[in-house]
């Protein structure tokens, strides 16, 4: 069997995840050792994610290890792929999803309609915040930055009175404890890909491929696929105020997506469903933009959106 290297971020989730794909190739067989890689998301953490706005903020440095052939897979937080992998390398396979929606976290009160009126609630994300807006105008949205541990730190010092994360990485670090409520994807779409992780190789190496080929779930990548599919036609990155959930509802797909501007002035939401995934993902974001979806964007980045391809 081969001996396979795995690049990885260093926080606890990161790691987590690489050694949860270890353990499974160790399984089959393969020798596999593990290379922590600092990324620019790692590295700038005194200011919010969107602030930053650099595409591939979690990836690239990643990906130059890849490239160099330092290491031989990148395992990734899906969410945080770019939409565009760029030349030279595939994503070999995309996981079973794990549970993909946000929940809220709280040491005193019971959900997101249990808050008092002005509570404090930690995100850093531009979509989840916008999303609130809409459900409580009268929340005081504080950015929150750091890895699990720190984020729960920070709610249980009484810094915040709530705080949302995505369920799937606090199931997979057994740290639910202060989970309140699971909000269901209708009232705060995830982000494109959220609970899926995303096994990146270098383009065209078929071996490596096929020893991760028992890696791929193939409900995970077509309904993944298509989120990924409308946050790039709508122009988006991982950190863009745009929200997507694809799920498999007999032969069709459902897909449910929110364009939002950050201080829940504007929200738009579109859902249909489809066959052809490629053909829904155009259609909705078609029908987005129609709505004014680039106006939100340019209002948020101050630049042009790419226009959709039609389908």
């Amino acid at each position: 069997m081969a001996a396979l290297r795995i690049g990885s971020r260093g926080s606890q989730l990161a790691l987590w995840q690489a050694n949860h794909i270890a353990a499974l190739l160790r399984e089959q067989g393969h020798q596999v050792e593990l290379e922590i890689i600092r990324t620019t998301g790692d590295k700038i953490t005194d200011v919010t994610l969107a602030q930053v706005g650099t595409k591939g903020m979690f990836t690239k440095e990643i990906e130059e290890a890849l490239a160099e052939g330092r290491v031989d897979l990148a395992v990734h937080s899906l969410k945080d792929l770019p939409t565009e992998v760029p030349p030279g390398f595939e994503l070999a396979a995309i996981t079973r999803r794990e549970d993909p929606r946000d929940v809220l976290l709280s040491q005193q009160h019971d959900g997101l309609s249990h808050l008092p009126q002005g509570a404090r609630v930690g995100t850093s994300s531009l979509r989840r915040q916008a999303q609130l807006k809409v459900l409580r105008p009268d929340l005081e949205i504080q950015p929150l930055r750091g890895n699990v541990d720190t984020r729960l730190r920070k709610l249980e010092s009484g810094e915040f009175d709530a705080i949302i994360l995505a369920a799937a990485g606090l199931r997979r670090l057994g740290r639910t404890e202060l989970v309140r409520e699971f909000i269901p994807a209708e009232i705060m779409c995830p982000a494109a890909g959220q609970g899926a992780l995303g096994v990146e190789i270098r383009a065209g190496e078929s071996a490596t491929r096929q020893h991760l080929l028992f890696l791929n779930d193939a409900a995970a990548r077509t309904a993944t696929t298509c989120e990924r599919a409308l946050l790039h036609q709508l122009g988006g990155g991982c950190q863009v105020p745009i929200g997507a959930f694809a799920e498999a509802r007999g032969q069709r797909l459902h897909l449910t997506a929110v364009v939002a501007h950050p201080d829940g002035s504007r929200v738009l939401r579109e859902t249909q469903e489809g066959a052809d995934y490629e053909k829904l993902a155009a259609s909705v974001a078609n029908a987005l933009l129609a709505r004014g979806a680039q106006q939100i964007l340019q209002e948020v980045y101050g630049s042009a959106v790419a226009a959709p391809q039609q389908p």
